[in-house]
């Protein structure tokens, strides 16, 4: 650990390429932090799933033993956490270990503790208390970040709901989102009793819910970090939502698109100066570190509404510590680190965030998450590998060579494919297949799925190949909704 602060960001840097304390990210990929292990040494990923066939040389992935279904995330991190080759890989390379996780829950700080290591987060109770979607709202109403016009309130019929509304004037075309949820699992687009009562039983009895008036908007992500020394913000950035190709569930996120001119200069500028002051106000509240927050953006108004918190980072994270900017300094997520490190450092953030902020920081890339979409349910007998892949004039897509870096995409006719499911799992609606990376766009200015990115979809779709369940297997039967990996 250096005696002396750390001035300026070659300081940082060398800090971090000199790193002797063992961290590692503990999750079921390694997709939302990749790439973090070049920039900070003795970082490594502990991983359920082996993405690259063990040709990554920075993941571990521990033999298959058997464990109760997963339920969660958490589920998976507190499995590799009792895992005897984890515990010995981690024993094994010795030093102080520090975790960083996607998810975590007590019993995940429980375990770590055991380990002697130190989860390098604000603890499980107040990111759950921060996740809260009502939380949320009050956090940015001390801010001065406001939400859709909204109310909250506990909702007990369709009549209580209309009188609810009323009161607040915000009419009777409403969004309800519940206090925990992702990936529209717990939004609900209400304009009908019809409607609420396909929803009721998600709705009735779930507390506090968050009603909000419906709008006509685009929806847009942005991270940052809450540093002891101010908050250091990230691009804008476009969100595929709900988009049939790539998800089954209406209103799903499904990837984002980064480049310098996502929506307009005022929209952007504005977006930055909010996440600013949500992030010192996350601060204040005890909070520090990485997040992520969803703006939505009336189409009509230009209006700027806070969406949500996630308070940790995202499968958005990918795109932010990639960007030129994080090329051109560091990723975001090493100022995370570097807060939790507790080294001493100074850093103008005001002039680090106008450089961030500058287009010419900015390179235009595009992710797509493919879940399976269909109403199915068979077993995987070929996978497309992760590595580049090419497309073809005539659109088909093929295998061009293994790599682990999204960079090594050289065009917009190349693209990164993160293979999630491999031969062996079932294929079920809402599935992850994988993730894909691009160069370009992948929508257009109307904010739809454009040609290119469908023929992206389509060519790794076809890559993967089932067979149906034998006539006496019924299968696994899987949740509603499926939980999130990524």
């Amino acid at each position: 650990m250096p005696k002396k602060m750390l001035k300026n960001m070659s300081e940082i840097r060398r800090f971090f390429h000199r790193n002797e304390d063992p961290i590692y990210f503990i999750s079921a990929t390694n997709f939302n932090l990749l790439g973090i292990d070049e920039w900070c040494k003795n970082f490594k990923y502990i991983c359920y799933l082996d993405c690259y066939d063990g040709r990554h040389p920075n993941v571990f992935c521990p033999s298959e033993q058997p464990h109760a279904e997963f339920q969660s995330i958490e589920d998976i991190n507190n499995y590799l956490l009792q895992h005897k080759e984890v515990i010995d890989f981690i024993k094994r390379r010795g030093g102080n270990p520090k975790f960083v996780f996607l998810m975590f829950d007590e019993e995940t700080e429980r375990l770590a503790n055991e380990l002697g290591a130190v989860v390098w987060f604000p603890s499980a109770k107040l990111r759950t208390s921060m996740d809260n979607k009502i939380e949320t709202v009050r956090v940015g109403n001390k801010a001065g970040v406001p939400s859709v016009p909204n109310v909250l309130a506990e909702v007990t019929s369709y009549e209580n709901l209309g009188e609810t509304c009323d009161k607040a004037g915000i009419g009777h075309d409403l969004v309800l989102q519940s206090a925990f949820g992702d990936s529209g699992h717990t939004t609900f687009f209400i304009k009908s009793e019809a409607d609420f009562r396909s929803h009721a039983d998600e709705i009735i009895g779930e507390g506090e819910i968050k009603i909000m008036k419906r709008i006509d908007c685009r929806g847009s992500a942005i991270e940052a970090c809450t540093t002891s020394k101010g908050t250091i913000v990230g691009p804008l950035m476009t969100e595929l939502v709900g988009f049939k190709e790539l998800t089954p569930y209406r209103g799903g996120w499904c990837g984002n698109e980064i480049f310098s001119t996502a929506f307009p200069k005022k929209v952007r500028e504005k977006a930055r100066q909010l996440t600013f002051k949500f992030g010192e106000q996350l601060r204040k509240e005890g909070y520090s570190g990485y997040f992520e927050l969803d703006f939505l953006i009336d189409t009509k108004t230009g209006d700027i509404w806070l969406g949500e918190l996630n308070p940790r980072i995202t499968g958005a994270s990918s795109m932010t510590n990639h960007a030129a900017f994080a090329h051109a300094d560091a990723p975001l997520f090493l100022f995370h680190l570097l807060d939790f490190s507790k080294v001493k450092f100074n850093l103008d953030i005001a002039e680090l965030n106008s450089r961030w902020a500058d287009p010419d920081m900015i390179d235009s890339w595009s992710q797509m998450v493919v879940k399976h979409t269909e109403d199915s349910v068979d077993i995987i007998t070929e996978a497309p590998q992760t590595g580049i892949y090419k497309m073809h004039d005539d659109g088909r897509v093929v295998f061009d060579r293994f790599d682990y870096h999204r960079r090594a995409v050289e065009s917009e006719n190349e693209a990164f494919f993160l293979r999630i499911q491999k031969p062996g799992d079932y294929r079920y609606e809402g599935a992850d297949l994988g993730i894909l990376v691009t160069r370009g766009r992948s929508m257009t200015n109307n904010f739809v799925l454009n040609d290119r990115a469908k023929k992206w979809i389509h060519g790794i779709k076809n890559s993967f190949v089932a067979k149906p369940l034998p006539a006496a297997d019924v299968g696994p039967v899987f949740s509603e909704p499926a939980f999130k990996i990524l």
